[in-house]
């Protein structure tokens, strides 16, 4: 004897509740699982820094030519820069995560033509960084250590703003190059970026106006003309040698 339609109606209401129904695709292997990344390459030293705070070093495969920091960072394999990334090496290392700024355009190109999962971060300002490290720990399912690591962050900095008060601003320059090397251009911080935040924080007052460009190349002249009292060298110092630079 065949069940009719609307008895079997009937009996498939009652006993596929909702919880039977998720149990259901449980067992048939239709559940979506979201596994924390593994094998994670990271494209900036900023990114490189926060997984390694984090505690996620030991998940990372691969970084960029230029993340120098923490000194076990130095050790894994590059994958180039930016601008001319090795591919080549991407496939090797059989990424399951890629995390990039959201302006590393060439990056996410090759990224989406190799269907690598992306992760896109936010590091140009301090706000955003701080947005990025929570970003970064939920992605790989340790929120708490994310959430430790802004607080930590956020008490230094308040901490730092109260012990200066009301500290006259001294007139600085910061320059991601060495004066002291003739063969390279002069670059400066500019106003829109996270390093001019941290100046002000310390109690600096950037010569740059507001009208030049995130990190403009300036000449020697300029920097005479403005005088600043102070000069500050955030970049990579040059190959001269000790007595060259004393020349100089």
């Amino acid at each position: 004897m065949r069940t009719k339609p609307y008895i079997l109606k009937t009996i498939i209401k009652k006993v596929l509740t909702p919880q039977l129904i998720v149990f259901f695709l449980c067992l048939t292997g239709f559940q979506e699982v979201h596994a924390a990344s593994q094998r994670v390459i990271s494209t900036s030293p900023a990114i490189t820094e926060i997984l390694f705070e984090i505690g996620a070093g030991d998940r990372v495969v691969g970084v960029t030519d230029y993340c120098n920091y923490p000194k076990n960072a130095c050790r894994l394999p590059s994958i180039g820069g930016p601008l001319n990334p090795n591919t080549e090496k991407w496939i090797a290392l059989k990424p399951d995560l890629i995390i990039l700024q959201d302006d590393s355009v060439v990056l996410n190109k090759h990224a989406k033509v190799f269907k690598i999962p992306t992760l896109e971060v936010s590091v140009n300002n301090l706000e955003n960084i701080l947005t990025s490290i929570q970003v970064i720990a939920d992605a790989m399912q340790i929120p708490k250590a994310g959430k430790q690591l802004v607080d930590k962050i956020t008490t230094q900095i308040d901490n730092y703003r109260t012990s200066i008060g009301k500290t006259k601003a001294r007139h600085v320059l910061m320059l991601l190059s060495d004066t002291n090397d003739p063969s390279r251009d002069l670059y400066a911080v500019g106003r829109n970026t996270f390093l001019n935040e941290l100046l002000s924080i310390a109690g600096g007052e950037n010569i740059l106006p507001d009208t030049m460009a995130t990190y403009p190349k300036i000449s020697k002249e300029f920097i005479i003309a403005k005088s600043p009292e102070i000069i500050i060298e955030v970049g990579p110092k040059s190959n001269l040698s000790k007595e060259e630079t004393l020349a100089r």
